[in-house]
């Protein structure tokens, strides 16, 4: 088949998945769309990958210094999410109130600017961080949270994975590349390393699946079947293109994390979150003793390399540069100057990651980055705990990208700025304000009595019945008071809104 057809045929398939995913109920904004943006570059390739510009400068000055492409390209999404915040000032007040652990985290790399070797490079590299959170404080503050975030992972996978498979087979100067340390040959689909297409397939794919297992369970959905259609084959695509280029990272993150959201979603999880707890913990664990326990054993039974593909090797020469192990070199300022030559010389040149997110951390900030790093966590799993209790749905995506997240930065740099799994991590870690989901028209409130607790409906369909009976039997009670004095004052004491 002829590239133009297999281009215009694809095309087809993609307008297929929108057409097949439409939602006439969704009322999530236009505003959407700048969030949308900005992961499909971060899950892709940068503008000026796309354009493909030639440079005469070093590999080393392009990597600290970037592209002023991209720089401005960043720039304008910034300023439009910015802007889009700029209209729903009370909302963001209350995302920041009820975020303070990634607002401190945020801070803290700012702070650290301070002492880098390179402030001002540091400083733009900053700000583009502050461009992942205005994002995910985009998607939490839409009219429609859930259906925003499903929205932004269906779109982000109807173009990524099937343009990836098409690059794959019909654009090999595109899809296909070779290993710049071991000269095999590699597919990387819209992005530009194997490893990062398995990243943008693990995410895309656990996105589906959410979307997947929400429409399962739920057989009032208007269109149901559509939704499974669309979402279970971006489901099974996700999976061959993760095996199709051989990252054993995303894919063991990807089963593990599938299988307890999966699980988390088979049925209201406040009746099995010990269980659900006991999967997570042991998941990591398996992790953890996979890599650092007892890794030849369990790697060469399944054929693969114990030294994690020369990870080890960087992780020794990381740790042999001897960086400030309180505060670190400041924000994303390691892999700069002599230190790259020399981590460079150790490893092999191109190397600008430590290939494990906790590590990645502790060498730009140090233990003070990482205790902020760990708060960020335990708030952002205590939150996740608590939304399974109330809801499902949200609860089961939160639960497993934390899950993701933990595993996948044992062996890459997953607390990275401008980075899929990390956008999803944030996403996945923010407590979203009670006063945010009460604007939801999905989310009828219950109020009871004069303290004004406020209940989801949808997730206290006994309680509500229960409050219905009281009020009835309250009625019963009041009516002799009431016609002697003429009040109806038990109807102040239950009032049911929506």
């Amino acid at each position: 088949m002829s590239p133009f057809l297999a281009t215009i045929i694809y095309a087809t398939g993609i307008a297929g998945l929108f057409y097949l995913d439409r939602d006439k109920t969704s009322r999530v904004s236009r505003g959407l769309w700048v969030a949308v943006l900005w992961v499909l570059i971060i899950g892709s390739r940068p503008v000026s990958g796309w354009l493909q510009q030639e440079t005469t400068v070093s590999q080393q000055q392009t990597y600290q210094e970037g592209s002023p492409i991209d720089a401005a390209v960043y720039g304008c999404i910034i300023v439009a999410g910015v802007l889009v915040l700029s209209r729903r000032r009370e909302k963001v007040g209350e995302y920041v109130r009820a975020n303070l652990p990634i607002i401190l985290f945020l801070a803290y790399c700012a702070v650290s600017i301070a002492w880098s070797g390179y402030s001002f490079i540091a400083f733009k590299r900053w700000i583009k961080s502050v461009g992942d959170v205005v994002m995910v404080i985009i998607i939490l503050t839409d009219p429609d949270v859930e259906n925003a975030i499903r929205r932004v992972f269906s779109r982000a996978s109807f173009l990524l994975l099937p343009l990836s498979l098409l690059f794959i087979k019909y654009y090999p100067e595109w899809g296909r590349a070779y290993n710049p340390w071991t000269g095999e040959p590699m597919y990387s689909g819209v992005t530009t390393f194997k490893n990062l297409l398995g990243m943008t397939c693990l995410i895309c794919g656990m996105g589906s699946l959410w979307s997947f297992m929400r429409a399962l369970h739920d057989r009032e959905m208007e269109g149901r079947m559509r939704h499974l259609i669309a979402h279970g084959s971006m489901v099974a695509l996700a999976l061959s293109l993760i095996v199709t280029a051989n990252s054993m990272t995303s894919l063991s993150c990807y089963l593990m994390s599938g299988v307890l959201l999966i699980m988390a979603m088979r049925s209201h999880p406040s009746s099995r979150l010990k269980t659900l707890k006991i999967m997570m913990v042991g998941f990591i664990v398996l992790s953890l003793f996979s890599m650092f326990v007892d890794p030849e054993a369990m790697l060469k039974s399944i054929g693969r390399d114990p030294t994690f593909t020369g990870r080890r090797e960087i992780w020794a020469a990381v740790l042999s540069m001897h960086s400030n192990p309180l505060i670190g070199t400041g924000f994303e300022s390691f892999w700069m100057g002599n230190r790259l030559t020399e981590m460079w010389r150790l490893t092999a040149k191109g190397i600008q990651e430590a290939h494990n997110g906790y590590l990645e951390v502790y060498i730009n900030l140090g233990f003070v980055g990482l205790a902020f790093l760990a708060a960020l966590i335990v708030a952002g799993y205590r939150n996740s705990i608590a939304h399974l209790r109330n809801d499902r749905v949200l609860g089961a995506f939160k639960l497993a990208f934390i899950t993701a997240g933990l595993i996948y930065s044992l062996s890459e740099a997953g607390f990275r700025m401008m980075s899929s799994i990390w956008v999803c991590f944030l996403i996945a870690v923010s407590c979203i304000p009670v006063e945010i989901l009460r604007q939801e028209a999905s989310q009828p409130v219950l109020q009871i009595g004069w303290w004004q607790s406020d209940v989801p409906v949808d997730t206290s369909r006994a309680l509500l019945d229960d409050v219905r009976e009281e009020h009835e039997t309250r009625a019963a009670a009041f009516a002799p008071l009431e016609e002697q004095t003429g009040s109806n004052s038990h109807s102040r004491i239950w009032d049911l809104k929506s």
